[in-house]
């Protein structure tokens, strides 16, 4: 059994050649390159009726420039069509593309077909959110609420809990932080410097309240004996 994905990309890896014929309209830009072309001089005609520069080298026609034969959008001329079959050129190319697609009695665009599992989960996902928050909001349980609900719950009997002679094993780790903080600060070393840096400020703070309370005194003594 085949995906439409899979039967897409088959049908793209297939093309076929085509002539230019006179009258068609170009869909594409095409350069003929400058250099030999393997023409003998005697069909320079083809070459002159299109104003295209042109020298004999070695018994053979070579372009002086690249010359644009065909511009989107414009009509394919008797010449240039005669010139590019000459040249062996086959500048257009065919393939089918797949522009509807039908599946269970449905009809739909195959832009449908680029969306990819990942673009769905995700847009799956944001819906769950947006349904969870809205639901929490206007007070409606949901499915997709029931987790923030459940968190919230644990939070509020944590702090109950927190008051009383009383636990749980959810709630062990909770109380142990509450009675004693410096322990989950020795296993978080990452906020120990904050609290090293905090010290010598502290110390700094004590040695110049102790100055100060110094030169108080030495003013105060003076002036009892002054």
């Amino acid at each position: 059994n085949c995906t439409l994905d899979h039967i897409r990309e088959v049908l793209s890896r297939y093309t076929k050649s085509s002539a230019a014929k006179v009258g068609q309209i170009a869909v594409i830009d095409w350069f003929i390159p400058s250099g030999p072309t393997g023409m003998d001089p005697s069909q320079t005609a083809f070459f002159q009726a299109l104003n295209i520069g042109t020298k004999i080298v070695k018994g053979q026609i070579e372009l002086v420039s690249d010359f644009q034969i065909l511009k989107v959008g414009e009509k394919v001329s008797a010449s240039g069509a005669v010139l590019l079959a000459k040249l062996g050129i086959q500048p257009f190319s065919y393939q089918m593309q797949v522009q509807q697609v039908y599946q269970d009695a449905t009809v739909f665009s195959a832009a449908v077909l680029d969306i990819s599992d990942a673009v769905l989960i995700q847009k799956f996902i944001a819906g769950v959110a947006n349904m969870a928050a809205f639901s929490r909001e206007v007070g409606i349980p949901t499915e997709a609420g029931l987790p923030h609900a459940f968190g919230n719950a644990f939070r509020n009997v944590a702090a109950l809990v927190a008051d009383f002679d009383f636990t749980f094993k959810e709630v062990e780790d909770v109380k142990k932080f509450l009675a004693d903080p410096s322990a989950y600060a020795a296993a978080n070393p990452a906020s120990a410097p904050a609290a090293g840096g905090a010290a010598p400020a502290a110390g700094a703070a004590a040695k110049k309240a102790e100055v100060v309370e110094e030169e108080e005194e030495e003013e105060q003594d003076f002036d009892l004996f002054g």
